[in-house]
């Protein structure tokens, strides 16, 4: 039987697939099993100032938010294994540090995501940029920074329900190669069924757009935020708007089963893994529709060997359901040949 509980990320070489490099990094040495997609990735994002994070410096390490040496049971929902200080060291790192160069998010670039894509068979990662009405300008950033990766990165879009020009901003980001928008609930302060919410999603399907929503509380964010991101304030915009693809990020995340149903119930709903115990990727995987599961990563809260053992492990001995939740499910999804 296949362990779950690790003393560390590098311990993760006691599952077949993985392997110490000689410069003590973990890479993934079964190429069988690749590509892989990971549809769930985030560069430094800034707020009120403009970025001041270099994008493009690569760093000798990237700084997680679940440190590489810390112990990792894949059998609980990722953020389970983070210590009080590491949320709190997170949290700053989010909000005071997001107006500067300084902290963990400093090695949040491209450069250091690419490598960890090579060391991990990843053929392809979508950037999932969050932006507020006012004051911010990360999808151009993300934009900018798929624009000059070739087929590398992808970058979807980000606009906010309550930005005074949302056509003009959904057209743009469009015009640039978005081929879809990310909506988080929680950190842009706007409930997922909100009308001008809902308004923003209908505009998607009329450009055949996809919805990609942090989807469920996480328990680890403010009082106000979990209120937000409940599961079912996410249901009348997906039945009101069947020709828009929406992706739960995170499925439901500490709601699993919700989000679970939703994917069952509504053919325009899409499952992903980020996050989510390997019981309930082995649950989703066995109860939801194998078609519209992806895989994600979330990095660079976590380093994506920790979401790609958890789709290997729940998949051993069926090779074609691997490769379509590790690969085929996502390339369709980004228009990937």
């Amino acid at each position: 039987m296949l362990p779950s509980r690790f003393l560390s990320l590098l311990d993760l070489e006691r599952l077949p697939w993985f392997a110490r490099s000689d410069e003590q990094r973990l890479v993934l040495q079964d190429r069988s099993v690749g590509p892989v997609a990971d549809l769930h990735t985030h560069l430094a994002l800034a707020y009120v100032r403009p970025v001041s994070v270099d994008l493009q410096k690569l760093h000798p390490e990237t700084q997680h938010y679940l440190p590489s040496c810390c112990a990792i049971d894949l059998d609980v929902y990722a953020n389970q294994n983070m210590s009080p200080e590491h949320i709190r060291e997170l949290t700053r790192d989010l909000t005071l540090r997001s107006v500067g160069a300084r902290g963990m998010r400093a090695t949040h670039t491209v450069p250091n995501l690419t490598r960890e894509m090579d060391e991990m068979g990843i053929r392809a990662s979508l950037l999932l940029p969050i932006d507020y009405p006012v004051l911010s300008n990360n999808a151009a950033n993300a934009l900018d920074a798929a624009d000059a990766t070739s087929d590398k990165l992808r970058s979807f879009g980000s606009v906010h329900p309550y930005a005074r020009d949302r056509e003009r901003r959904l057209d743009a980001q469009l015009a640039r190669g978005a081929r879809g928008i990310k909506v988080h609930p929680a950190v842009q302060m706007v409930r997922p069924d909100a009308r001008r919410a809902r308004e923003l999603y209908r505009m998607c399907g009329e450009r055949d757009l996809i919805v990609f929503w942090h989807c469920g509380p996480a328990g680890i964010e403010p009082r106000l935020g979990q209120y937000l991101n409940q599961v079912k304030f996410y249901e009348a915009p997906i039945a009101e708007n069947p020709r828009t693809p929406f992706v739960l990020g995170h499925s439901g995340a500490r709601q699993f089963e919700q989000a679970l149903e939703l994917q069952r119930r509504y053919p325009n709903v899409w499952l992903e893994t980020s996050s989510q115990s390997l019981s309930a990727v082995r649950r989703m995987i066995e109860r939801g529709d194998p078609d519209r599961i992806v895989h994600g990563s979330d990095w660079p809260f976590y380093h994506p060997a920790i979401s790609i053992a958890k789709v290997l492990i729940a998949t051993e001995g069926q090779p074609e359901l691997r490769h379509q939740v590790l690969w085929a499910n996502g390339a369709k999804l980004l228009g990937i040949d």
